[in-house]
Formats: C-alpha cells, sequence, structure tokens
C-alpha cells in the first residue's frame, strides 16, 4: 500500500499541472480551463491537501469557478480600516477579501530611532 506522504505528493502534482494547463487553455477554451480547475479541486479534497495558496487565490471562494485577474475578476487594493486586497468574481458578483499583513518590526524601530 501506498503512504499517505507519497499520495498527497502525488495529487500536488497534479494539481500544479493541472493549473499551468488551465492558464495555457484560458484564452482558447475557457470552458476546458474551468473543467481542468474543478478536476484539481477534487484530486485535493479526495487525498485531503489544501491548494497552493497561488492557486487557492484563483478559485472563487462562492462558485468555485476559475477567476483569473482582468479576465473573470477585478482585484482592488483598499487602504481603508485594515488594508485589504479586493477580489470580486466577475460570474457570481462576489468578493473576497484578504488582508494585508503589516511590518509591525519595522515600524516600531522607526519609531524608536
Amino acid at each position: 500500500m501506498v503512504s499517505r506522504n507519497k499520495v498527497r505528493e502525488i495529487a500536488l502534482k497534479r494539481i500544479k499541472q493541472l493549473f499551468e494547463l488551465a492558464f495555457e487553455m484560458l484564452a482558447e477554451r475557457p470552458d476546458l480551463s474551468q473543467r481542468y480547475v474543478e478536476i484539481a479541486r477534487k484530486i485535493s479534497m479526495r487525498t485531503r491537501t489544501r491548494l497552493p495558496k497561488e492557486n487557492r487565490l484563483l478559485v472563487c471562494r462562492h462558485c468555485k469557478k476559475f477567476i483569473f485577474p482582468g479576465v473573470s475578476s477585478r482585484v482592488r487594493i483598499q487602504p481603508r480600516r485594515e488594508p485589504h486586497i479586493v477580489i470580486t468574481c466577475l460570474y457570481c458578483g462576489k468578493y473576497m477579501r484578504i488582508p494585508l499583513k503589516r511590518r509591525r518590526k519595522l515600524c516600531e524601530s522607526a519609531q524608536l530611532s
């Protein structure tokens, strides 16, 4: 029997490969691109592995479709309150907020000087 780590390693390779194929096919066949991302998500769910962060940001949290900045999503940076990035899915119209982390150590060292 194959160990769990080996299965997850193979799954991550296939997930990355499917996302690369989705990028390549985005202009010519967006439907095929969506299908590649669906398959990648199913592989990650079946093997209980997380999608890599750079790929996780390209899937809408609400409708689970492949969103590419400038094509099927809008990306804005909001400096108000806590600075954050807002990604709006152009398929379902919902948005995702990703907080930007502040560099406290640099700010504190600048104030002490």
